[in-house]
């Protein structure tokens, strides 16, 4: 009755770019704070907290005429019998008539939005001659922010990379980090690289710091950071996860992609519970400062936050993006249902 297609990790990684999903995602951004987007109540369950868990986003963008829905899941110890840790299923649907345009892999499209959302918000927030970036987690998703960072502000010349559940992973990463990113497309030859283990210094030496990690305590302490630095958050983004100490939290101009998500499980979300700040403190959602609503940073002094917990319009609008190409290059399995 229905021809959908069916698409795997492996025939959307030729296709799609980091670029791609940065626009993509810019502009879903600026849909949004249009009002032509909806974004729709999150599902997340801990099989096992810190260790497994899942969570269903779904959402709506009329500028498109698309919904659907991701579900994910992330299972630390896959690694240890040959699995992928995070692993997730992509659906996209026509809004017209509720026919299904698509399925498909979602873990790379997570990957590559997620990069794209950290990175819209060093674009817009971080100070214009910031050349000095942290990259806090050296997990797969350090990788794709670092990527995305470098796609906006081709200018950074120092990216130090720091990981506290594992220095090797970080070194690793520093190491092959030229040549991961231009398998990327990424031309990050002119950028000096380096594992760091003294968080603290490096922290208070960097004007742009991008925390993708499964912290649920503080790493990044109030008192090490300077006036005019930058965050990018993307590791909170189930309740109880937290990167930031939340002192940090008055001091900062706070942007977030989705105002009542990011207060339920963002990297705010702490810092409310415990009436550090409020609702008040968020200055607004990344959208409304693309298309020129709200303002930015003000000062080179600002020390601006945008948090990012992840929501179904990236990943569905950076789909539908694959689902043209797709089309166009005759690519992936037509299933009749």
């Amino acid at each position: 009755m229905f021809n959908i297609r069916i698409l795997s990790q492996e025939q959307i990684k030729p296709i799609v770019s980091i670029k791609d999903a940065v626009d993509a995602v810019e502009d879903v951004y600026r849909l949004k704070a249009e009002g032509k987007t909806s974004v729709w109540p999150l599902v997340t369950y801990d099989f096992e907290v810190g260790v497994s868990d899942m969570d269903i986003k779904s959402g709506y963008i009329g500028g498109l005429n698309i919904f659907g829905m991701k579900s994910v899941s992330y299972f630390s110890n896959n690694i240890k019998v040959g699995l992928p840790n995070l692993i997730g299923i992509l659906t996209v649907y026509n809004a017209e008539n509720g026919v299904p345009l698509g399925v498909m892999d979602a873990g790379y499209i997570t990957c590559l939005r997620t990069g794209a959302a950290g990175a819209l918000g060093i674009k817009y927030l971080a100070r214009k001659d910031a050349s000095r970036m942290t990259m806090i987690g050296a997990g797969k998703q350090a990788l794709f922010q670092m990527a995305a960072a470098l796609t906006v502000r081709p200018d950074i010349e120092k990216i130090s990379i720091y990981d506290g559940l594992s220095e090797s992973n970080a070194i690793e990463v520093a190491e092959n980090a030229v040549k991961l990113l231009k398998d990327l497309n990424v031309d990050a030859s002119k950028v000096q690289f380096k594992a760091v283990c003294n968080l603290e210094k490096t922290v208070g030496e960097s004007d742009i710091i991008v925390t993708a990690t499964p912290s649920r305590t503080p790493i990044v302490m109030n008192e090490w950071v300077k006036a005019g630095t930058h965050f990018s958050c993307v590791g909170s983004d189930v309740s109880g996860k937290q990167e930031i100490d939340e002192n940090i939290l008055p001091r900062m101009k706070i942007y977030v992609d989705d105002v009542a998500q990011c207060i339920n499980v963002g990297e705010i979300e702490t810092g409310i519970k415990k009436n550090v700040i409020t609702e008040e403190n968020i200055l607004g959602e990344i959208g409304e400062v693309i298309i020129g609503r709200k303002q930015g940073r003000t000062s080179e002094e600002d020390i601006t936050l945008y948090d990012t917990t992840g929501i179904a319009i990236q990943d569905l609008v950076t789909a539908k993006k694959v689902l043209d190409i797709a089309e166009e290059k005759k690519i992936g399995t037509i299933v009749d249902i």
